[in-house]
């Protein structure tokens, strides 16, 4: 099985981020304790911003994306 592959569980984890106070600030503010907390922890500890990440493309501190884009 590829490593890229999309389970159910990546997009339960993911929703969890999606949904998290912490990385919604800081996908938001771009700035802040928020922002440098999500930045850190991202990839080595939280298994909710790795899917995040894997489901959208983009890191979980990363601003959300246009409409058009």
């Amino acid at each position: 099985m590829a490593d890229d592959t999309i389970t159910g569980l990546d997009r339960a984890l993911a929703r969890v981020c999606e949904m998290c106070p912490v990385c919604r600030r800081a996908r938001h503010r771009q700035a802040g304790a928020a922002f440098q907390l999500v930045r850190r922890i991202e990839v080595d500890i939280c298994p909710f911003c790795r899917a995040y990440a894997k489901i959208h493309g983009r890191k979980a501190h990363e601003p959300l994306r246009a409409q058009g884009d």
